[in-house]
């Protein structure tokens, strides 16, 4: 049996990270994880606003953004009317790549077992783990990052409950200019057109030298538009966004489609001795507000950070220590948020009725004010140094 003070089950993001904080912290760690590279995933694929000073605080921030795209300025847009042109820190990069870029940040102290875990085993003292290779491991604590993957929960009576199925459907793929060489703009953001549309945005972003789209739509999974786009993408989105020509011109999708559907689900019963959930495996967000990747940001390096090296400093890993990542303020907030932003970004997108219709043209009228705003000064600002 090989022993270890932290156990980390799952290799994404979050489970990746945990591993790079803690074997930079030098405190002793096992990642386990079926893939020795972490294989092609859809899921976030840039980063930006305050996940960068979250990022910031797990000390890995210099390695993950050189492998990133920074697009520098955004437009944003709706109904063929440009809104704004703003100064954006969006940084582009693919899932898989981003949590391979994370796992070279590991360092050669914290081991790697390239294996699915079959059966964990908890108490206030030490925990077990079994491996699908017959290998076992004890732990001070078990660290569930395995995000979506619910069986071992299950083992240990901690339960999912979906609070909204199928909430939000992001559709990924790649765009290319016809008949010019290249889009006008750096980076768009284009919001629907109407609710009628149920989608919420479409975001074009550079990814090294390709455009990447994400378009955040609200539907099920059998909606005969998801096979119309499939079928015939291009014709399919200008079906929800017919005045988008106006400002991306003519393009073609390139590459394969992928769909992924999202729930939202909360955990329950994961008050538990000997084992904390980070990233997913605790509870999800909506990809279309944008908050995953900070929400699996947060947990770690508030885990890793504050709570693990207290943990370990006294006996025991009883779930009333465990309970404190929990109740963690800034965890909590974060969380809270997220959950709110998922649905007030689809209410606003899709609700019918006067007075959401009302509320969308109150949106659309502040932000093309402020883009108005913001071009009179650089105007301004490009007179006076113009000026002898």
């Amino acid at each position: 049996m090989r022993h270890t003070d932290i156990a980390i089950i799952g290799g994404g993001l979050a489970g990746s990270m945990a591993a790079a904080m803690l074997g930079r912290a030098g405190i002793s760690a096992i990642l386990i994880d079926p893939h020795k590279i972490y294989p092609p995933d859809f899921r976030c694929e840039k980063l930006g606003g305050y996940q960068l000073d979250l990022l910031r605080k797990t000390g890995i921030a210099d390695a993950v953004l050189a492998a990133t795209t920074l697009d520098r300025s955004a437009w944003t847009a709706r109904l063929g009317r440009l809104l704004d042109k703003k100064p954006s820190d969006q940084h582009g990069i693919i899932y898989d790549d981003l949590v391979n870029t994370v796992r070279r940040q590991i360092p050669d102290g914290v081991d790697f077992i390239e294996a699915k875990v079959t059966a964990v085993a908890t108490s206030p003292d030490r925990q077990t783990v079994t491996l699908s290779n017959g290998e076992e491991i004890s732990a001070r604590l078990i660290v569930l990052a395995n995000g979506l993957n619910i069986g071992l929960r299950h083992t240990l009576g901690i339960e999912r409950e979906v609070i909204s199925p199928c909430h939000s459907i992001t559709v990924g793929f790649n765009v290319v200019p016809v008949g010019h060489d290249a889009f006008g703009f750096p980076a768009l953001t284009y919001f629907t057109e109407s609710s009628a549309a149920q989608m919420s945005y479409l975001t074009l972003f550079p990814i090294g030298s390709a455009m990447r789209a994400n378009l955040m739509v609200y539907r099920g999974m059998d909606d005969p538009w998801l096979r119309r786009m499939r079928q015939t993408p291009e014709q399919a989105m200008h079906e929800l966004m017919p005045n988008l020509r106006a400002i991306a011109g003519e393009f073609k999708v390139d590459g394969v489609i992928k769909i992924r559907p999202a729930d939202l689900y909360v955990t329950k019963g994961h008050r538990q001795a000997g084992i904390v959930l980070v990233g997913d495996a605790f509870c999800t967000s909506c990809p279309a507000a944008g908050t995953g990747t900070g929400k699996v940001f947060m947990d770690v390096q508030r885990l890793c950070n504050a709570y693990i090296p207290a943990w370990l400093a006294s006996a025991g890993m009883d779930a009333s220590k465990i309970s404190q990542f929990y109740d963690d303020p800034e965890k909590c907030a974060n969380d809270a948020s997220s959950h709110r932003q998922a649905y007030d970004l689809r209410s606003i997108s899709i609700n019918t009725g006067l007075s959401w219709h009302v509320r969308r043209w109150i949106r659309f009228l502040h932000r093309a004010g402020v883009g108005a705003l913001r071009h009179a000064r650089e105007t301004l600002s490009v007179r006076r140094t113009a000026q002898p």
